[in-house]
């Protein structure tokens, strides 16, 4: 009788996981995390500025899993503000599906920027548009609370800069990256492993999107990867440009050429090669978000930032370089022009 019983208990369950399963994310979702992530002490509560991108959904995940690791410091998402860009339509058709996930996931939805700050500790600004940043940012940096924003920055050098400056002129620590920084490859080869790199070589697709400089949209993957293996100090950039690829060499000051292929068709992938002092390496396949997310709840303790204002600056000059070398056919554009008609002053 005993065995019959726990048999029609086994059936049962499974009968249920199947059916979880079969829910897709809101099934998984309502199953494995608090309907409401509940009141946490201050300190670890984060909010989320944009549900228009997948990024948001799946730091969520990171951060709110029952199982999160300890290198993620006890921070939960408890709250976001959906938009969000209201004009490039790939981004605004997923915000209403996102909002209703975040909601499964136990995050609470607020109707203004200005009341998400009142619940929260810190910020990721996941935005999909650049070009929506610099306001965005704006309203953070008056609250006084760190923050993170995803790539790309914005969708110019002179927005960056002024998210910088008034970020700075407020004594608010804010970064920005892409997760591709952080692979363990990238991560180790920078640090030394094989000597002093002499070049690389980084590629990762390069989707292009109009209302966004060339490379910011999805290139900046690629860039980012090239920029954190050869340090800052680029001189100037030459772009040659098909309607699949993009290929662009930047020259650094001490005579070190790096270089970027954006790729828009066959299979696409990340990575890339660096030319050391003592030896030729790959480096390595993408890790996911989670290696990028520790050093976000690392900055959201500590407000060391770990990557430079100056360093994210002369990516956003490389890419519009990059834009510049392909209307002059291809010539030579040096980073000091753009800072210059940025109106900028070269960090």
């Amino acid at each position: 009788m005993k065995s019959n019983q726990n048999r029609r208990l086994f059936i049962k369950s499974s009968a249920i996981a199947v059916a979880g399963i079969g829910l897709g994310v809101q099934g998984f979702a309502e199953n494995v995390y608090p309907k409401s992530i509940g009141n946490l002490d201050e300190g670890t509560r984060v909010g989320i500025i944009g549900l228009d991108t997948s990024h948001s959904i799946a730091f969520t995940k990171a951060l709110n899993s029952p199982t999160a690791g300890p290198e993620f410091g006890g921070f939960k998402v408890v709250a976001a503000y959906p938009f969000g860009s209201k004009e490039i339509k790939s981004s605004f058709d997923r915000i209403a599906p996102y909002t209703l996930d975040m909601k499964n996931l136990g995050v609470e939805i607020t109707d203004s920027i200005a009341d998400l700050l009142k619940k929260v500790d810190f910020i990721l600004l996941e935005t999909n548009d650049g070009r929506m940043h610099l306001e965005q940012a704006l309203e953070v940096i008056k609250s006084g609370k760190r923050f993170f924003i995803d790539k790309p920055i914005a969708a110019s050098l002179k927005d960056a800069a002024a998210i910088f400056t008034a970020a700075k002129k407020a004594n608010v620590s804010v970064f920005s990256s892409s997760s591709l920084r952080y692979t363990s490859g990238a991560q180790s080869l920078a640090a030394g492993k094989l000597g002093k790199i002499l070049g690389a070589d980084t590629y990762s697709p390069c989707v292009l999107e109009s209302t966004h400089p060339d490379l910011f949209w999805y290139g900046i993957h690629g860039v980012e990867s090239l920029f954190t293996l050869m340090g800052t100090g680029c001189k100037e950039v030459v772009r040659v440009s098909t309607a699949d690829t993009e290929i662009v060499t930047g020259t650094w000051m001490d005579g070190r050429i790096g270089t970027f292929r954006g790729t828009r068709s066959g299979k696409s992938g990340y990575g890339g090669t660096v030319f050391a002092e003592k030896g030729i390496a790959q480096i390595g396949d993408y890790e996911g978000y989670n290696p990028l997310l520790a050093q976000i709840t690392d900055f959201f303790k500590t407000g060391i930032v770990p990557v430079s204002a100056s360093e994210t600056l002369e990516i956003c000059a490389f890419m519009e370089a990059a834009d510049e070398s392909k209307k002059r056919g291809g010539a030579p554009v040096s980073i000091d022009y753009m800072f210059e008609r940025a109106s900028l002053t070269r960090p």
